[in-house]
């Protein structure tokens, strides 16, 4: 007697959740590949290209973009740039983390609240926000007026087309996007925690230093994420606040992209921003994975 063979359906049934996995990711896989990758190969094979003199691009490969991009002139302009992006970043710090503790210390309905207010200035347009600001820092502006009304000033100060007047609008435009993932930290964190380090004799800076912190720590790596790198980029700010007397990297990278039709020197310049990016993101990632370590 011949022995019957049943067909095996497992393995049409394994197969079926994987396929539909794979058919899961295919449209993120795609929007990676064309709005991320793909941009940053064009930006690298840009950079290795030279121009002609009406600004076209000639697919002759050379290094002299990258040469340039290391002239004093454009370091001086970077170390600025990394300079104004650390000084946004720690005021932003300064500011965002009481704010966000406060938030989170609150009941429900007011913590509501006052991450709408929070929230508010993404409602309006950056450049409405920033020239609103114009009209209160200029000589003639609000600041200027309330000052010299109660005889605190003799003459207007003057605050616009400053470098504190590009950190100020810096810090005002990243702000919440320190505020917000500070909070998202701070929400978790146990307040018996807290308690339990008072009553082993922990002081509050003893117990803000070693326990709050590193506790918080997962949202202010983010929120430094979040602001340093953009504020290194930043353009509107230092044309409208600044004046263009001190320029950043990223009005560099504008005006090759556009009046100077330089494109394979911006894209240069742009990939050096890039590589920036990803060093500032993995130093962060490296300092959080160690200070899990040590926790």
């Amino acid at each position: 007697m011949q022995a019957v063979t049943l067909p095996d359906n497992n393995a049409g049934h394994a197969k079926r959740p994987r396929l539909f996995g794979w058919l899961l990711i295919t449209p993120m896989v795609l929007w990676l590949v064309l709005f991320v990758v793909a941009p940053l190969l064009i930006l690298l094979v840009y950079s290795f290209c030279q121009r002609d003199d009406m600004g076209r691009i000639v697919y002759t490969f050379t290094l002299d973009n990258y040469q340039r991009a290391f002239d004093p002139i454009y370091l001086r302009i970077l170390w600025r740039s990394v300079l104004y992006a650390a000084i946004t970043t720690v005021l932003c710090i300064a500011i965002g983390y009481p704010v966000a503790w406060f938030i989170a210390r609150q009941s429900e309905t007011i913590r509501n609240r006052l991450i709408m207010l929070v929230m508010i200035p993404f409602w309006t347009s950056f450049l409405i926000r920033t020239y609103a600001w114009i009209t209160i820092l200029n000589q003639n502006g609000l600041l200027n007026g309330l000052l010299e009304s109660a005889r605190i000033i003799p003459q207007p100060l003057e605050i616009l087309y400053t470098p504190s007047a590009v950190i100020l609008g810096l810090v005002y435009a990243y702000l919440p996007f320190m505020i917000l993932p500070i909070y998202g930290s701070a929400e978790k964190v146990d307040e018996s925690l807290v308690d339990a380090a008072h009553d082993l004799g922990a002081g509050p800076m003893r117990a803000f230093s070693d326990v709050i912190i590193p506790l918080t720590w997962p949202g202010i790596s983010a929120g430094i994420l979040l602001v340093f790198v953009p504020a290194i980029g930043m353009f509107a700010v230092t044309d409208l606040m600044g004046g263009g007397r001190d320029m950043l990297i990223g009005n560099v990278i504008q005006n090759q992209f556009g009046k100077a039709r330089n494109w394979p020197f911006g894209a240069a310049l742009g990939v050096i921003f890039t590589v920036l990016f990803v060093a500032a993101y993995a130093f962060v990632q490296y300092r959080a994975s160690k200070r899990n370590q040590h926790q």
